[in-house]
């Protein structure tokens, strides 16, 4: 503890019996014994309310720790990216619809709203419908020999009430 050899001790020893006597010696053994005894104990309170005050602030720190983390997990939402890409896809959705896709000077055909009274009389002709132009391109030989355009609502309504499967025999 205080680096002191045995033979140190041996002579402190002697200088004590010297000193404090043979009767008073081993009274004063006891107590300082006891002082010791009581001077460790204050050392171990004091270091185990330093370790106790170091576990706190570790403590504090960790808390404060999970609650930036408590507070980023609440503010965390994780169907933004996907509002936003649907907003974004939405939006160009918009604006295809409402851009034409050919200029007015080609000649496209406009197709009538669907809330239009008498929409079937009022479909463009076959040759103006771009199916069988799509149909060459896909290599559907079938349909773009056939030259299909839109059914008109009455009878696609037939065809699926006789059982039919809407395409010619």
């Amino acid at each position: 503890m205080f680096d002191i050899s045995w033979t140190e001790f041996l002579l402190i020893g002697v200088v004590a019996l010297i000193v404090i006597g043979p009767k008073e010696l081993p009274a004063v053994m006891r107590s300082l014994g006891q002082w010791t005894r009581k001077i460790r104990s204050l050392a171990a309170d004091f270091q185990n309310q330093f370790h106790e005050a170091m576990r706190e602030a570790e403590m504090a720190d960790l808390k404060k720790q999970v609650d930036d983390m408590a507070s980023d997990v609440k503010q965390y939402d994780p169907l933004k990216e996907v509002r936003t890409d649907v907003e974004t896809i939405g939006k160009d959705l918009d604006n295809s619809v409402k851009a034409p896709d050919k200029p007015a000077d080609q000649g496209a055909a406009k197709v009538p709203a669907a809330d239009a009274p008498d929409n079937a009389a009022a479909a463009p002709p076959a040759e103006q419908l771009p199916i069988p132009q799509a149909a060459a391109e896909l290599g559907d030989k079938e349909a773009a020999a056939t030259g299909v355009g839109p059914v008109a609502p009455e009878a696609a309504a037939e065809s699926t009430s006789s059982g039919g499967s809407g395409r010619a025999q």
